[in-house]
């Protein structure tokens, strides 16, 4: 007999909605910058992954000093989130990196 929430509808329902906080939620990504954490929900987001961006000042009474936001998806999302990450990574331009611009010098006008 299949157990209640475990049919391919139920399973599909979850993931057309955001994770909900009594499910099991695994921490994928951490940062102290919003703009990063907010790409990354983008990467996870454009992957079909749904996530739950969560400020981790909320747990200042416990770890003081503790700031920014991480990224919670569900448990049996969390290596995909992992790899959609990893792959977003690999493909970033390097910070250090800048553009080679070609100056095309014109002819002077002639009189």
């Amino acid at each position: 007999m299949a157990e209640a929430g475990n049919s391919a509808a139920d399973r599909q329902a979850r993931r057309d909605s955001r994770p909900n906080p009594n499910e099991k939620l695994v921490k994928v990504f951490g940062s102290e910058q919003e703009p990063e954490a907010l790409v990354v929900k983008g990467l996870l987001d454009s992957a079909g992954i749904d996530s739950d961006l969560t400020s981790a000042s909320l747990v200042q009474d416990a770890f003081p000093g503790l700031g920014g936001m991480i990224l919670l998806v569900r448990e049996e999302d969390a290596e995909g989130a992992r790899r959609v990450i990893a792959e977003g990574r690999r493909s970033a331009p390097d910070d250090d990196s800048t553009a080679e611009i070609s100056v095309i010098e014109e002819p002077p006008p002639k009189a």
